[in-house]
């Protein structure tokens, strides 16, 4: 089976308010497709930390979710600042996040840890200053 777009949405920088959305619309058609709950529960995982993390720290960007018979790749790429050290940004609690965001619950430090927890295979392309696409893989 070659790959299908399963849902494709843009996220706005700050949209607290719509943060969840895109991983509970994915969770939705995941039950439809027969998705086995342990598999559905980890990519909404993995497209929840992904989405957060663009609405905390980027300046908005997108997910896109695509399907084929072996997998299910969740990739979200935004518009910047960029990760200036991806290997402290991986360590369990490292968090830029605001006072105003850690208020709000946010920012604890283990989104990205539970993106890699969370997946078969995880790639990020980023910098200082640049876009950050993450693409993680859940299989099937």
């Amino acid at each position: 089976m070659q790959e299908q777009t399963l849902l494709q949405s843009k996220i706005e920088q700050g949209d607290f308010t719509r943060g969840g959305e895109v991983s509970s619309s994915l969770k939705d058609v995941l039950r439809k497709l027969g998705i086995k709950s342990e598999t559905s529960r980890r990519v909404t995982i993995v497209t929840y930390e992904l989405e957060m993390n663009i609405i905390i720290h980027s300046l908005g960007g997108e997910i896109e979710v695509l399907i084929s018979s072996e997998q299910i790749k969740v990739v979200a790429t935004d518009r910047g600042p960029g990760i200036p050290d991806v290997e402290k940004a991986f360590q369990p609690g490292f968090s830029t996040a605001d006072d105003f965001v850690r208020g709000m619950g946010f920012g604890a430090g283990m989104g990205l840890n539970n993106i890699k927890h969370y997946s078969d295979q995880l790639t990020v392309e980023t910098g200082q200053g640049k876009k950050s696409k993450f693409t993680a893989i859940i299989c099937l």
